[in-house]
C-alpha cells in the first residue's frame, strides 16, 4: 500500500488558486483533454493528484503523459470487486503512476461494529460519507489540484461539469478534462493506447462502484442506473 507521501503543502491560498481557476476556465473552456492535462501537470509541478475508481485506467495514463510519476489516490472503500482491485493492481505495476490507497477510518468491520452491519443498506449515504467522501478530503489536502474522470453524459447531474473549476469544498482546482468525452471516446483512447479498462465494463458495468452498491444495468439504459440501484441515491457525494 502506497501513502501520500512526497506531497507538499499547499503553499498558494485560496483565493489565489480561485483567481487562477476562473482564467483557466475561460482559456481552456473549449480544449481537448490533453490540452488540460498539460496545462494542469505545468502549473501544479508536485501538488498535483488524480482520482480513479479502477473502471478503467484511462485519466491516470493521460495525465501521466504530462506528468509522470503522478499521484493517482484509489479510495480503498474495503467494499470493491475483485476486478476493481485487480485493475488497481496492475495499473501500480505497469504505468508511470504512484498509486496511493486513500484508508477510511474504520474498516468494514469496525464500521459493522459501531454503527452496525450493512450499513450501506440502511444509510448509503454515511457510508458514502465515511468510505469516500471524508477519507478523499483529508488525502486531498497536501495538493494543490485534482484531476477526476467524470464526464457530462453520465448523468443529468454531470451535464454542466466544466473542464476547470474550484473546488470550493477542498480549496483546491479541479480538473475534469475527459468532461466532454463519450464512453465512446473513452474506449476509443483505451484502444488506440493499450490502456487497462476493468474486466466489468464488457460484462453490463457501465459504472462501476463498491460491490454491494452495484448492479449490472441493460443495454442502452442509464449507465449510472446500476449504482444504489432501487435508492434514490444518485452520488457518492465526491462531485456533489
Amino acid at each position: 500500500m502506497s501513502t501520500p507521501t512526497g506531497t507538499t503543502p499547499t503553499t498558494r491560498p485560496a483565493g489565489e488558486l480561485r483567481a487562477l481557476a476562473a482564467a483557466a476556465a475561460d482559456r481552456l473552456a473549449g480544449a481537448g483533454a490533453d490540452e488540460v492535462a498539460a496545462w494542469a501537470a505545468a502549473e501544479f509541478r508536485g501538488r498535483l493528484a488524480v482520482a480513479c475508481s479502477m473502471a478503467d485506467a484511462v485519466l491516470p495514463h493521460l495525465v501521466a503523459r504530462h506528468a509522470p510519476g503522478v499521484d493517482v489516490l484509489f479510495l480503498d472503500t474495503g467494499y470493491h470487486f475483485a476486478e476493481t482491485r485487480g485493475t488497481r493492481d496492475a495499473v501500480a505495476a505497469t504505468m508511470d503512476v504512484r498509486v496511493v490507497d486513500v484508508l477510511p477510518r474504520l474498516t468494514v468491520a469496525a464500521q459493522d461494529e459501531e454503527h452496525g452491519a450493512r450499513l450501506h443498506e440502511r444509510d448509503p449515504a454515511a457510508c458514502c460519507r465515511m468510505r469516500k467522501v471524508e477519507p478523499l478530503a483529508a488525502a486531498l489536502a497536501g495538493y494543490e489540484a485534482w484531476v477526476t474522470g467524470v464526464r457530462r453524459d453520465e448523468a443529468p447531474t454531470r451535464a454542466g461539469t466544466p473542464l476547470v473549476q474550484f473546488d470550493e469544498r477542498h480549496g483546491l482546482v479541479k480538473l475534469n478534462p475527459l468532461a466532454a468525452w463519450s464512453a465512446d471516446d473513452l474506449q476509443r483512447y483505451a484502444d488506440d493506447h493499450g490502456v487497462l479498462v476493468n474486466p466489468l465494463l464488457s460484462q453490463g458495468y457501465p459504472s462501476i462502484g463498491c460491490a454491494p452498491c452495484t448492479r449490472p444495468v441493460a443495454a442502452g439504459a442509464d449507465p449510472r442506473s446500476g449504482r444504489w440501484a432501487g435508492s434514490a441515491k444518485t452520488e457518492c457525494g465526491i462531485h456533489l
